[in-house]
């Protein structure tokens, strides 16, 4: 199902050998247990013109951590955001569309925070493998 969320309970019932209700009631289980979190749709980034993949390590003040990390997170540019161990670290993943969004992102969004002493950049130059794809809807 992880391939395919849209598959009919009746598909998936057939796949795994039990009946349409017995799928649906299942599915809404986990559902409710919050072991599926939701349903969604995975896009490709470069078909919607968001091909250039940034990973940044951004060392913050402890005391601006909450702060830079809130502001961050609230950024449409930015695709994940984890608190890392070690001296205050956040990993973030950003979606752009190109080198000249990457310079005005980190001049404007990161560069500019309070609280951020070190700011380390990767650029994706080609993928192997990706779990969940690029970009959710």
């Amino acid at each position: 199902m992880e391939d395919d969320g849209r598959i009919s309970y009746a598909e998936l019932g057939r796949k795994v050998d039990l009946t349409r209700a017995s799928v649906r009631e299942r599915i809404v289980k986990l559902k409710n247990e919050g072991v599926i979190e939701k349903f969604t749709v995975v896009l490709n980034p470069e078909k919607i013109e968001k091909g250039l993949s940034a990973f940044f390590e951004i060392d913050v003040d402890p005391n601006h951590l909450d702060e830079v990390a809130t502001r961050l997170a609230e950024e449409e540019r930015v695709y994940s955001l984890y608190l890392m161990t070690g001296a205050s670290t956040l990993h973030m993943h950003s979606l752009l569309s190109d080198q000249d969004e990457l310079e005005d992102f980190m001049i404007s969004k990161i560069y500019s925070q309070k609280g951020i002493s070190r700011v380390r950049s990767n650029i994706i130059l080609k993928r192997y493998k990706s779990r969940e794809g690029g970009a959710r809807l």
